[in-house]
């Protein structure tokens, strides 16, 4: 008889793949479908990118690499960090999510703690279960801007506190740190030695509002720190798996460590092509970005025009999280109760064929995720299919509730 180990208890695909499968198989049985549910950009790799890769093939590129990544490409994202970086102080894994399981199965014993500001990508709090720590999450909800506070992350720091987390820009919400929130934060941190610092900055360079990396305002402590990152949002690159960590060289050979008995080096053609992603022309970055903001702009206009909906312009990333609160209580036509940000999207899914990721996904109930990393034909019916459905909701009788 099969038994799982018990530190797999729980672990499943998260929601988000979960719904995006459901989705797809709906496609597959017939049905009008449409998802927004996933962080993928509909944009193609770059050409030059691509023509790296072919290169790489040709010249026999093919063979193992070193666990830590190519020195090519290990040089090419010290140079293009945007603070001081060593190559000696780069790891390079199979997408940005591999580093981050890295940092934890490196770092975290039975109950340590992870400060884990929410709403926050689902991924986080299982990648530290899995490594026998724990989430501390800490709810920041519309009213901060989805950003923890410095009060908030001094109260939840305790002697088992190993690491805090930070999402910058974020997903779900696109929240984004300033550099003197970020400064406020590091400050309460030189108070408290034995709390390292990761910040995820994969949508750094989707960012609509200038950008600030937490090591450029707190260099004095990048002894313990470390910055997550990889090709896959900026460059289109979700399927090629390069992700990278910039840290203290302890901390980068203890996550070489744990690499070296999971998968070891990343794939050579996918290096060789995100050297290319890191030093060629960034002149479309530019251009991606501008379109990223028009989609941004058009969806929240959209959005702005349904009654109940609410939702704040996010700086960064290629998301929109609504408040639906509004659209909660009600019956459907069918005499379905729309309770929850859970129902809703169970219901949305089934009777208006859109797919979107409810907030509780992400610590924070009453919210939805719609991504506009898709063509504008689907956003516009993406956002019309959402408004009919809501307009189709009534409110219950009063003594249903």
């Amino acid at each position: 008889m099969f038994r799982p180990s018990a530190r797999t208890n729980g672990l499943a695909l998260s929601q988000i793949v979960r719904i995006s499968e459901a989705a797809a198989r709906m496609r597959l049985e017939g049905h009008d479908v449409l998802a927004l549910s996933t962080g993928e950009p509909d944009l193609p790799t770059p050409d030059p990118v691509c023509a790296a890769a072919t290169r790489a093939m040709t010249e026999g590129r093919t063979r193992y690499t070193p666990t830590v990544g190519t020195p090519d490409l290990r040089r090419a994202i010290a140079a293009t960090a945007g603070f001081p970086a060593e190559p000696a102080k780069v790891i390079v894994s199979t997408g940005a999510k591999q580093v981050l399981a890295n940092i934890f199965l490196a770092t975290l014993d039975e109950g340590c703690e992870v400060i884990l500001p929410t709403p926050c990508w689902s991924s986080y709090t299982d990648m530290m279960a899995l490594a026998g720590g724990r989430a501390v999450e800490v709810c920041c909800g519309p009213q901060q801007g989805f950003k923890i506070t410095p009060a908030q992350l001094d109260a939840a720091i305790t002697p088992r506190t190993r690491w805090v987390l930070l999402n910058s820009p974020s997903n779900p919400t696109g929240a984004l740190y300033g550099a003197d929130e970020l400064a406020a934060l590091a400050e309460v941190l030189r108070h408290h030695p034995q709390v390292w610092i990761a910040s995820d900055e994969i949508y750094a360079q989707l960012s609509y509002v200038p950008f600030t990396s937490f090591r450029t305002v707190a260099p004095d402590l990048a002894d313990r720190t470390i910055i997550v990152s990889g090709v896959s949002k900026a460059y289109s690159m979700t399927g090629w798996r390069i992700g990278w960590g910039i840290g203290p060289l302890p901390l980068i050979d203890a996550m070489v460590a744990v690499q070296g008995q999971v998968t070891s080096g990343a794939c050579s053609i996918a290096q060789a092509a995100a050297v290319e992603a890191l030093v060629g022309d960034q002149t479309h970055l530019t251009q991606r970005l501008a379109i990223f903001r028009d989609r941004r702009d058009r969806v929240l206009a959209a959005l702005a025009a349904i009654p109940g909906i609410d939702c704040p312009a996010p700086d960064g990333a290629f998301y929109v999280f609504p408040d639906c609160r509004g659209l909660l209580g009600r019956s459907a036509p069918d005499g379905t109760r729309i309770d929850t940000d859970n129902d809703l999207c169970d219901w949305l899914l089934v009777s208006a064929g859109l797919a979107l990721v409810p907030g509780s996904a992400f610590g924070l109930p009453g919210h939805l995720r719609l991504s506009y990393a898709y063509s504008d034909a689907d956003l516009a019916d993406g956002c019309a299919r959402l408004a009919r459905a809501a307009a189709a909701l009534t409110p219950l009788p009063h003594s249903a509730l």
